[in-house]
């Protein structure tokens, strides 16, 4: 259980209802792994820990005192003070994959890995498709696929992870739009908006940020190329911040179009 934020309430009702599934299904476990960062992950691990049920703690901050936290290059694991770089692994950039390794260091010590295989396995992960998936390269520019990002909150990540990106964007927007993201807006070098809330998103971004109207997936891909080519961060990050309905079926044929680009 590595972070609770409000999505999924058209299913769940309320946030407090939907922290309360999360949380029976791993007070069922024989080891519940907790993230740290948020209050609702905060309060379940009292809880756990009050009711013996064996817990370890992970976090994505440096300063956290989880047992297990990202340190700003790898997670350091306190009582061992085992440390693991994770500074040349590009499927694990960025500090939320910091965190996702010190959950999987956790879940895999517990079955009896060493340390040493840990790091072997971090080494050897390819990464998820459509989370932050390395695409490839076309010519210096690198190409990233992060479709599964359909909120502002889950693209946040995405934006911290490089010190500047060309950013693509957009689709069904949800509540609140790309607002929470200002304190990233200047790792932008430009966005291209593309879906029904192109215009909203537009309207959010800062003042000082370059950005287009792209509208269409493959004409944003096409721009932002041309734009990175010229550029000393040439990244091209598809990390959407809206839902796909409103131009492919799903997350995914989204992602596929933009690898097909």
């Amino acid at each position: 259980m590595l972070n609770l934020t409000a999505d999924h309430l058209e299913r769940h009702g309320t946030l407090e209802n939907y922290a309360g599934i999360k949380e029976r299904l791993i007070a069922a476990s024989d080891l519940a792994v907790v993230g740290q960062d948020d209050e609702h992950c905060r309060a379940m691990t009292a809880r756990l820990t009050a009711s013996q049920v064996p817990t370890v703690t992970v976090s994505s901050r440096t300063n956290s005192t989880a047992d297990i936290h990202f340190d700003g290059s790898g997670i350091t694991v306190e009582a061992s003070d085992v440390h693991i770089s994770l500074e040349t692994i590009g499927s694990l950039r960025g500090w939320h994959n910091g965190q996702n390794a010190a959950a999987a260091f956790a879940a895999c010590e517990a079955i009896g890995l060493s340390a040493s295989e840990i790091e072997c396995g971090f080494k050897s992960f390819p990464g998820l498709e459509h989370r932050m998936e390395q695409v490839g390269h076309v010519g210096r520019v690198l190409f990233i696929n992060d479709s599964k990002a359909t909120n502002a909150e889950a693209a946040s990540p995405a934006l911290a992870s490089f010190e500047k990106v060309f950013w693509i964007a957009g689709g069904l927007g949800k509540s609140g739009g790309i607002e929470s993201l200002a304190p990233q807006f200047d790792r932008i070098e430009k966005a291209f908006f593309i879906g029904e809330a192109a215009g909203t998103f537009a309207s959010q971004l800062s003042d000082t940020i370059p950005y287009e109207i792209s509208g269409t997936l493959k004409q944003a891909v096409n721009h932002a190329l041309a734009a990175a080519e010229k550029s000393n961060h040439p990244v091209v990050l598809l990390s959407p911040a809206a839902a796909s309905f409103d131009q492919f079926p799903n997350f995914e044929k989204r992602g596929e179009a933009f690898k097909a680009e």
